[in-house]
């Protein structure tokens, strides 16, 4: 199933299965997971580009909902700790609104610094931001991890499903099926059509692409080469690559992967964060985020 390609019906691309994975010394066979999680030989690393450069109009006030806290802990921070100690991350960007780069350079840099995050300075739109974190990516990373800096509801599993239908694939994205039912409303608020929720599906992230063929995708679309449908706005990394012909294939996301938008997502998000699987809390800076 792939809202962009075309792999057997019903059949999701982390569930298509892998080859089997190599021997230990002892020689029981061990999971690609587990080749990962030794950082052996065959493991292709990713470098992870958080987008934190949104505006942030529907979250109200002066400051960026990425400055906003979960428990004691802003949200970008948290939503960097789910990258900078996995095993196929080589690298980790966060691109960052104009408007937010000093302060996040006066207030957080030690943090950045310690954890060995690359700050990036984003553009108008989001794709701006996007080309901004590529044109920062390492050459030794053979993927690229897109992911929204607001959301932070992601289990280190889930993470591990896109990765490994992107290196299959070359192409990934975390998807939720369509459970509401769809209205079309006009301006004057009238529900003008009740839209089929048939094959329709939530996007979400991280999305992992090969590094090459991202870059090449988000090259022709900014070059003007790639055109996409007319009135289409451009919200996520997929729907490039997807216009430039290459599928993209959908993995299992969880509807618990919620993206922060308004203030009465922080609480849900702190509720949500309980629930996941916990892991080993990862390197928060050389000062604790509360001296600043």
């Amino acid at each position: 199933m792939s809202i962009y390609g075309n792999p057997a019906p019903g059949v999701w691309a982390d569930r298509a299965g892998m080859p089997p994975g190599p021997c230990d010394p002892s020689g029981i066979r061990l999971s690609r997971t587990a080749e990962r999680r030794r950082g052996g030989p065959h493991m292709d690393k990713m470098s992870v580009i958080v987008v934190a450069a949104g505006s942030g109009q529907r979250f109200g006030g002066e400051e960026n909902k990425i400055f906003a806290k979960i428990g004691d802990q802003s949200v970008f921070l948290v939503a960097l700790q789910l990258f900078v100690n996995r095993e196929d991350v080589c690298q980790t960007i966060l691109v960052v609104s104009p408007s937010d780069i000093d302060q996040m350079k006066s207030k957080f840099g030690a943090n950045i610094g310690f954890m060995g995050v690359k700050l990036v300075e984003g553009g108008a739109e989001r794709h701006d931001s996007v080309a901004a974190g590529l044109a920062a990516v390492q050459e030794d990373a053979a993927l690229v991890c897109v992911h929204d800096a607001v959301r932070v509801c992601v289990a280190a599993d889930w993470i591990e499903d896109v990765y490994r239908a992107a290196v299959k694939h070359g192409a990934a994205v975390p998807v939720c099926p369509v459970t509401s039912t769809l209205k079309r409303v006009d301006k004057g608020g009238v529900v003008t059509e009740t839209v089929s929720r048939e094959g329709l599906f939530a996007a979400q992230t991280p999305q992992v692409f090969r590094k090459e063929l991202i870059r090449k995708a988000y090259d022709d679309f900014r070059s003007g080469t790639l055109k996409l449908p007319a009135g289409v706005p451009v919200t996520d990394d997929a729907q490039i690559v997807s216009a430039a012909g290459h599928p993209v294939y959908a993995v299992e996301g969880d509807p618990r992967n919620i993206k922060i938008t308004t203030r009465g997502d922080l609480a849900l998000a702190g509720a949500i964060i309980k629930t996941l699987p916990q892991k080993p809390v990862s390197r928060r800076g050389a000062f604790e985020e509360a001296q600043w």
